[in-house]
């Protein structure tokens, strides 16, 4: 008997299906969630059309949860208040075809206005404003339900905290971004401490907008445009009214939306910004376009994830075909091998591409390639360049790629911890690109922030044998430094003044500063708050280590194995002798147990002391500081202009409110 050649048809896609909704589900996590996206946005639409194709062809197989009936979900478990969306946040259908587009426009009804919009590449917010007060920012989260980073958001200085003489209760939706200008620099500054880098602005927001540290979030310089206004008696009768009110009341509104009238007007607008957009600030990968009038709307209706009043036009990633000419490899300041490609010449996004990163052995392995192949090279609406692939297929016996065995600085064997997907130098004390890392991580601004000792100088300090350890800084001369190429006097003066200012650089930037690998900035505060000093460091368990937050076992491991290196304790004893703070002063010192254990929520303004000043005190004395009102918040500091969703949060809670001079006694009775 023949085989039933549709049945064999039928179970194939059955199982295209399933794989396809688990690979998308997936890829939705690791960028709405993890910030961390493992398939590019026209690989990822292609797949999600697919599957669309598939589950129209097949209505029997069709499941509520799959990829196409759900907004992806960028909701952080446990770490900010879940609240539902008054109105569903739906994600918007989108397209690369400027037929499609076209099409579109067609099956509108006559004489219909649309608004064209940049599409910025950022996060999704919802600001609810209550009597004027900007009371919740909420993500989009899976669409129904988000989580609210008010808290975060309120470092955007752009946003309004409160406006006179608007409507009662009202929403703004938009956009959170991360500018250009600030994205290149936390990527600078995270390529220094070897950390993972940002694919793109949007990933770079997305993970800024999620952190817990308020100060960390206000650092980065998040930005806002908004466009779209939700709520009941709204002025105006149209979305591009209602945008320019928007604009009035002093919301950050782009200058470039434009109302069309014909396909042709949008096109334009289509042509025009393709290439203008590359001069703007901040990313944006696409176009918007949605029906003007709110009645309109309102007759088109929605799909189950999308508005038919709306969509996106994406502008297709850039990608050019280029040689491959040498694979070489850079050591960092931990040790870690990146491989590197070097392309011949090609301009992408305005931009002239020789470099890009190769990530480590397994990533050229899952593409198969080495030197001499053609490669894609793709910028699209990521900064960073990247190969995606290789013109013509792999022949397996013509594949020779071997990574290196030795570190090819030093020479040294290098190892690769199981586990993880690097190569490391382990001659941490020989070897001269770790050597001069160290150096730089230890003077740079966040760590012990010396001035003037930048790459070059340190370079050059190196190579006249001046420079081997960090404790060799303090043993500097200003006459070794004036000599020196491109120096003088001057120069080497201020050098020796930031030397002598970085010895009053407290011990918690100091222990960030000596570069223990994993232990950041963040981390480094908690620890050096649980053990005061260098010496008690030292001795510190690894038990004792994993009790501090954010320490696991292989950060503990990572400190006994820095302290467990003898040429580290000779380099500590010498900093310690030149002036060096290895240990808390007394404003770092905790003052008291009064708050121990209790975790604490600020709102208003207050009179005695600054809002950042009561979160020191918090912590001296013991406590947590957190900015949303749970079932486990013990109370809330309360000042002047308490926040009114915050007091009715803590009614219905039935957690108590403490007033300044209520708090103050109660650190004086301790």
């Amino acid at each position: 008997m023949e085989p039933d050649l549709f049945t064999n048809i039928s179970n194939n896609e059955h199982e295209e299906i399933i794989s396809l909704r688990k690979e998308l589900t997936d890829a939705n996590y690791r960028y709405y969630v993890l910030s961390q996206p493992t398939l590019s946005d026209k690989e990822f639409d292609d797949k999600l059309r697919r599957l669309q194709d598939l589950e129209a062809l097949h209505p029997e197989w069709s499941d509520p949860n799959s990829p196409t009936q759900k907004v992806g979900s960028d909701l952080v478990g446990g770490k900010f208040e879940r609240v539902k969306h008054q109105y569903p946040m739906l994600s918007l259908a989108n397209t690369y075809s400027q037929e499609e587009i076209q099409d579109w426009l067609h099956h509108l009804p006559e004489n219909v206005e649309i608004v064209c919009e940049l599409k910025y590449d950022g996060l999704s917010i919802s600001l609810w404003y209550e009597d004027g007060y900007l009371v919740k920012a909420v993500t989009r989260g899976d669409g129904v339900q988000g989580d609210n980073v008010l808290a975060n958001i309120r470092t955007i200085g752009s946003i309004p905290q409160h406006l006179d003489g608007v409507p009662k209760h009202f929403e703004m939706r938009g956009e959170v971004l991360l500018p250009w200008e600030r994205f290149e620099a936390l990527n600078r500054e995270r390529e220094e401490q070897e950390e993972p880098l940002f694919a793109n602005p949007r990933n770079a927001a997305s993970g800024t907008l999620k952190l817990q540290d308020v100060k960390e979030v206000a650092k980065r310089g998040l930005t806002c445009y908004l466009y779209y206004m939700l709520g009941e008696d709204l002025p105006a009768e149209t979305h591009y009214d209602r945008l320019a009110t928007a604009k009035q009341w002093g919301f950050p509104v782009s200058d470039a939306i434009r109302v069309c009238h014909s396909i042709e007007e949008v096109m334009e607008y289509i042509r025009y910004w393709g290439e203008e957009r590359k001069k703007l600030p901040v990313a944006t990968d696409g176009i918007v376009l949605k029906v003007n009038n709110f009645r309109q709307q309102v007759s088109l209706g929605f799909t189950a994830k999308s508005p038919r009043w709306a969509i996106a036009y994406k502008f297709p990633a850039e990608k050019q075909l280029t040689l491959l000419r040498a694979i070489t490899y850079q050591v960092g300041r931990t040790g870690v091998v990146t491989p590197v490609a070097n392309l011949e010449p090609v301009q992408l996004s305005g931009t002239i591409v020789q470099r890009a990163t190769l990530h480590n052995e397994d990533f050229i392995r899952s593409l198969s390639i080495q030197a001499g192949d053609r490669v894609w090279v793709e910028k699209g609406g990521e900064i960073i360049p990247k190969i995606t692939g290789k013109e013509g297929e792999t022949n397996e016996e013509g594949y020779h790629y071997i990574f290196p065995e030795t570190c090819p600085e030093c020479g040294a064997r290098l190892v690769r911890i199981e586990g993880e997907a690097a190569w490391r130098c382990p001659n941490e004390e020989g070897c001269p690109p770790q050597i001069k890392g160290k150096i730089e991580h230890f003077v740079s601004r966040k760590a012990m922030n010396i001035d003037g000792l930048g790459e070059e100088t340190i370079g050059l300090l190196y190579d006249q044998g001046l420079l081997r350890t960090i404790a060799d800084i303090y043993d500097l001369k200003a006459e070794d430094i004036a000599r020196l190429e491109r120096l003088g006097d001057k120069s080497a003066a201020n050098i020796i003044a930031g030397i002598e200012a970085s010895k009053s650089v407290p011990w918690a930037r100091v222990l960030f500063a000596l570069g223990i690998r994993m232990v950041g900035e963040t981390t480094a505060k908690k620890i050096a708050r649980r053990f005061r000093s260098v010496d008690e460091l030292q001795w510190a368990t690894k038990e004792q280590l994993m009790a501090i937050d954010d320490v696991g076992e292989q950060i503990a491991d990572n400190i006994i194995g820095y302290f467990a290196a003898f040429g580290n304790i000779e380099i500590l004893t010498r900093l310690k002798a030149a002036g060096v703070q290895m240990s808390a002063t007394d404003e770092e010192t905790p003052l008291g147990t009064a708050l121990e254990g209790q975790t604490i929520v600020i709102s208003g303004t207050f009179t005695q002391h600054s809002r950042d000043e009561y979160k020191v005190l918090i912590e001296q004395y013991g406590g947590k500081n957190v900015s949303s009102v749970s079932k486990k918040t013990s109370f809330i500091l309360a000042g002047e202009a308490m926040g009114p969703e915050k007091r009715k949060k803590a009614e219905s809670l039935g957690v108590p409110l403490v007033s300044e001079e209520e708090f103050l006694a109660m650190l004086s009775n301790n």
